[in-house]
């Protein structure tokens, strides 16, 4: 039986070389979990692609018509197939230089920052949104319960203090 979810990792920039086979290791974990709504029905063929800021600000731009760089993107297409109820396709991309930057802002461990935006863009692809507030708290609870398992502190601990 084929592999229900595919993860594919793409370095673009020198900034991730070195850090490819611990965040292979990160997400590892974080699937062994299921705790982000993957759909055991679906099959998910998962991109993550670790890129520079000038590559995420084009990208940014061209997509969401924002002229800056950013941590994250996230890209997911679903298609129907008559023998599998879904497939996801889905591309995260992924900024060294503005995750470094905002962990370093917030006083964050560079991995468990990093740890939590992945959780974050794993939600997203399963139609978990933050758009209402109390869509925003359903999924930060699910991400601090996710984090906790994995041994990383709140992050939104910071915001309360």
């Amino acid at each position: 039986m084929k592999k229900k979810i595919e993860t594919n990792f793409f370095c673009k920039t020198n900034h991730w070389s070195r850090r490819i086979n611990k965040i292979k290791k990160i997400v590892s974990d974080i699937l062994s979990f299921n705790n982000c709504g993957f759909n055991k029905k679906n099959f998910y063929f998962l991109n993550l692609i670790f890129v520079d800021n000038k590559k995420i600000k084009k990208i940014n731009q061209r997509y969401r018509n924002q002229n800056e760089a950013t941590d994250v993107l996230t890209f997911v297409t679903f298609l129907n197939n008559k023998k599998i109820k879904n497939e996801a396709y889905c591309d995260i991309f992924f900024s060294a230089e503005m995750i470094k930057k905002d962990a370093h802002k917030n006083y964050l461990n560079f991995y468990d920052h990093l740890t939590h935006l992945i959780i974050h863009c794993f939600l997203h692809v399963n139609g978990y949104d933050h758009k209402k507030n109390s869509d925003f708290i359903k999924m930060k609870d699910l991400e601090k319960k996710i984090l906790k398992r994995l041994g990383i502190q709140d992050p939104y601990y910071h915001e309360s203090r």
